[in-house]
Parts: C-alpha cells; sequence; structure tokens
C-alpha cells in the first residue's frame, strides 16, 4: 500500500479502477454472447444457430434483441434464412416479436417478398389474423411498380426490378393461400387492399383482388375509406396510371357510381378536368345508367 499526495492510497485506487475494467470486460463478453445466436442466424450457420439456439432458450434469452429491436429471428427472416426461420420457430422463437418499427417476422417477410420464409410452417401464419402483412406486400408492391415507372433506369435495373415484382406477386398469392383475408381493413386508414391498388394504379393486383372476391362480397368493391370508395379514387387519378382501365374494372364488378363521399362527391365530381376528364365523366355516366338498370330489376323481381 502507497500513500500518495494528501494521503490517499494508490493501489486501492488502482485496485477499484481494475475491478470496473474487468466488469466491463465481463459484461462486453456477455452482451457478445448474447448477440453470438444474432450473428448466425445472419450468416446462415445453420448447425450454430440451431445450438446456441438452445442454450438460449435454457437461458430464457431466446428473444433478445439488438439495437434495432430484432431478435434472431427477425434476423433470420430480414436476411432471408428460411431454414433457419424454421429451426428457431420450433425451438421456440416469439413469432410475435416486432422490432423497433414494430414489423412482425411475417410483416418483414411480406415486405420483402421472401415466398420461401413464408412457406416454413403454420406457426408462421397465425400472425395473418391480427396483422396486415397483405396490406405491407401490396404496398411494397405499389412502390416497385412506381420505381418501374421511372425512366432513368437501365435494362438491368429494370430487370431486377421486374424479379422482385414477381417475387412480391408469389408473396401475395401465398398470403392469401394461406388465409390472409383481402377483406381486412388497415387499422389506421380503413383502407383494403382495393383501395391501395387503386391508388397506385395497380391494374394486375387490382384484377386479381377483384376475381377474388367474383362478387362474393358487393360491400367490398364500395368499401369507403375515409368517406371515399375505389371508385371515387379510380376518377381522381392521373392519366399515366391505367385510369380508365381501373374505372371500367371496378365497374364491371359492381363499383357504385352514384355513391357519395363526405364531402357529399359522387366520383364523377372527382374527375380531372379537360378532355381526359370527360372521358372518365362519359366512362361513370354509362356505368351509373347500368347500376340504375340493375337496380330498377332487383326491385322489380321482389
Amino acid at each position: 500500500l502507497q500513500i500518495g499526495p494528501g494521503g490517499t492510497e494508490v493501489a486501492s485506487n488502482q485496485s477499484e479502477a481494475a475491478k470496473v475494467i474487468h466488469g466491463q470486460a465481463v459484461i462486453g463478453v456477455f452482451i457478445y454472447c448474447l448477440r453470438i445466436l444474432h450473428i448466425y442466424a445472419a450468416k446462415g450457420m445453420r448447425a450454430y444457430t440451431l445450438a446456441a439456439a438452445e442454450r438460449m432458450k435454457l437461458l430464457r434469452r431466446l428473444d433478445a434483441k439488438e439495437h434495432r429491436g430484432k431478435t434472431p429471428l427477425l434476423v433470420a427472416v430480414t436476411a432471408r434464412q428460411p431454414a433457419i426461420v424454421y429451426d428457431l420457430i420450433q425451438t421456440g422463437a416469439d413469432v410475435n416479436a416486432v422490432d423497433n418499427k414494430g414489423q412482425s417476422a411475417l410483416h418483414l417477410a411480406a415486405t420483402y417478398g421472401y415466398a420461401q420464409v413464408l412457406q416454413v410452417g403454420k406457426a408462421f401464419m397465425v400472425l395473418i389474423a391480427s396483422h396486415t402483412p397483405l396490406h405491407c406486400a401490396v404496398l411494397a408492391h405499389n412502390v416497385l411498380l412506381r420505381e418501374q415507372g421511372c425512366q432513368m433506369l437501365t435494362e438491368e435495373q429494370q430487370k431486377d426490378l421486374q424479379h422482385q415484382s414477381e417475387e412480391l406477386e408469389s408473396c401475395i398469392h401465398l398470403l392469401v393461400q394461406t388465409g390472409a383475408s383481402i377483406y381486412s381493413r388497415d387499422v389506421k386508414s380503413n383502407k383494403t387492399v382495393l383501395h391501395y391498388t387503386v391508388q397506385d394504379g395497380n391494374i394486375s393486383l387490382l384484377r386479381y383482388f377483384l376475381e377474388l372476391n367474383a362478387f362474393k362480397s358487393k360491400d367490398f368493391v364500395n368499401n369507403k375509406a375515409h368517406g371515399n370508395t375505389a371508385l371515387h379514387m379510380a376518377a381522381a387519378l392521373p392519366r399515366d396510371k391505367n385510369q380508365k382501365e381501373i374505372i371500367q374494372l371496378l365497374l364491371d364488378h359492381g363499383a357504385d357510381p352514384s355513391i357519395r363521399n363526405l364531402d357529399n362527391d359522387q366520383p364523377i365530381h372527382m374527375a380531372p378536368s379537360g378532355k381526359a376528364g370527360d372521358q372518365v365523366r362519359h366512362l361513370l355516366k354509362k356505368g351509373k345508367v347500368a347500376s340504375a338498370f340493375v337496380s330498377c330489376r332487383r326491385n322489380a323481381r321482389s
């Protein structure tokens, strides 16, 4: 023991400092050990992941989160590792866990178009009833559609976007086949997949959802989001977004052009001015007459 200036115990202070440094090192190693499962999952090291997962399960740390709030399962989904996703679920990983952005495993798989990840097991699909991953997938497909419309893309970029688009469509079909409801509404906006496809002029997905419905629910095509039906939204679309084709498609599947929104406007009042708007108004007037005719026939039968 040495006595320093002012009577301080130098050796004692050094000992305390050493303990602090040692403690920090131990904490660092502990944190690294907790993250090792994330690392194995991200790198696709299946055997190591399974071994680490079983150990973490015993320690009750199977769903430990990294700095972005991702559990090992969420990391495996993002890293596109379906086999590891399967192993983690079988080991007991929480399929309902979400990251800092509120994204679940199914949301991530649907958003990124990872069809293989979606196919790993029924346990993965229980999320569909309480969340809207189908909406996430549709919105992601809309984004790709907008990017494909960019004039500055190279041929290689176009091919890559087309490939991503096809993968997302596969995911959307898979979600529907495994129980996702096309009638579910987004919690915040009250929109259905129909509103989302129309707002970006996504005619291929619009046709797919309308054919799935096939008049099973007459309300589906006329559902309102913030007072507007899909037909209201279609009437307000820019010309370059398949506007006429979308309006005709909606009318053919029972869209009612006489419905009014919160501003008391019918779809015809949402049409743009000018020649393009005249064509839209003509379509909607024809649809209104046809709708009235069908209504009269129904009343006559009853």
